[in-house]
């Protein structure tokens, strides 16, 4: 914040935002109400734990703990509930939600905070399909609040927050917006390169499979998504869900979906993955990668592997609340939505 820019909680600033900021409030009880009204149970998992994650990308705020007289303890703030959500079910609960607050460094732009809210939820013996329908229900509760007649707005795109999202593979996403045959290159990093750099798109000597796939969908086909209606982005190339189980018709893809509203990603869910012997090596791989680009890993959560290998079958899925309340009022930030801002702008 400049020297001439007025704090947030003075009242000419706090006063444009308000407005904005009961929508928030009212849209996150009416979701809370609406999973209550499907037995589910709302949990608090913490924020410290002992790995924050192990997606190649994704970077943690460090913490230290320390008892009198002990010798310090390197823990994380968290990058998402999941793990700690997990061995709830694990424990026997079979549907559950929270709304958890969550860090992760190196994020700050319109569409990411350091600190954001996530909500997550979790059916136990359901197909991830069900998820689908949960996420169409939370838009539709989103409509109701909104107060533009139901219609989400960022950067001059419109979507229908009420309507029934479009449910689109992510191989038919490649054919239809990059005109790029995905299963014909899964095996072919080469090849996938070469219809990237087709494109236009930049591709480095050392970008793996996985950054290529990550390029085009950035720049060619999440600007697509989400526009007038929402949309589904469904089954994944298994490698791209570190998470999820695969598909049961085709084990090249994943069961993973997400969520898009005017372009911009709302949700992340899975037909969730309790093979801990398999989760053990994509962790690993995504540690050995994440060690290669950026100098660091995080350790394994020896307890949540334990835990997995006693869940049960069951999906789940994330959303990213700010953004979900930036859409619903039309605000150009999730800042805008965010009752007190990140602190060290």
């Amino acid at each position: 914040m400049s020297a001439h820019t007025p704090p947030f909680w003075s009242r000419e600033v706090y006063a444009g935002k308000r407005m904005g900021l009961q929508t928030r409030a009212a849209l996150k009880r009416g979701i809370g109400k609406f999973f209550e009204a499907d037995d589910f149970l709302e949990v608090e998992t913490g924020l410290v734990q002992v790995s924050p994650g192990n997606e190649t990308h994704l970077h943690a705020f460090e913490t230290r703990w320390m008892a009198a007289g002990e010798h310090p303890q390197q823990g994380f703030l968290h990058t998402s509930p999941e793990f700690a959500m997990k061995k709830l079910l694990s424990a026997g609960e079979t549907r559950i939600f929270q709304f958890a607050p969550v860090m992760r460094a190196r994020e700050i732009s319109a569409l990411h905070s350091p600190e954001f809210l996530m909500l997550e939820w979790y059916r136990v013996g359901a197909d991830y399909a069900e998820l689908m329908k949960d996420c169409a229900d939370i838009l539709a509760l989103a409509a109701a609040h909104s107060p533009h007649g139901g219609l989400a707005q960022f950067r001059g795109r419109k979507s229908s927050l009420a309507a029934k999202p479009e449910r689109l593979s992510v191989s038919e996403a490649f054919s239809h917006f990059a005109a790029v045959d995905l299963e014909a290159v899964l095996d072919n990093r080469d090849a996938f390169a070469g219809e990237a750099r087709s494109k236009g798109i930049r591709i480095a000597e050392d970008d793996t499979w996985s950054d290529i796939f990550s390029r085009i969908i950035t720049e060619i086909i999440e600007p697509r998504l989400g526009e007038g209606t929402p949309t589904i982005l469904d089954r994944y190339p298994l490698s791209e869900a570190a998470l999820a189980r695969p598909c049961a018709d085709d084990p090249r893809f994943a069961e993973r979906f997400e969520l898009y509203v005017c372009g911009v990603e709302l949700a992340n869910a899975f037909g969730e993955l309790t093979d801990p012997g398999e989760q053990r090596r994509r962790f690993e791989a995504d540690m050995a990668e994440k060690q290669r680009l950026y100098g660091e890993s995080y350790p394994l959560d020896e307890d949540f592997l334990a835990a997995l290998a006693h869940m049960p079958a069951a999906s789940g899925s994330a959303l990213g609340f700010d953004r979900l309340a930036m859409l619903t009022v039309g605000a150009a930030s999730v800042h805008e939505v965010r009752f007190t801002p990140w602190a060290f702008e």
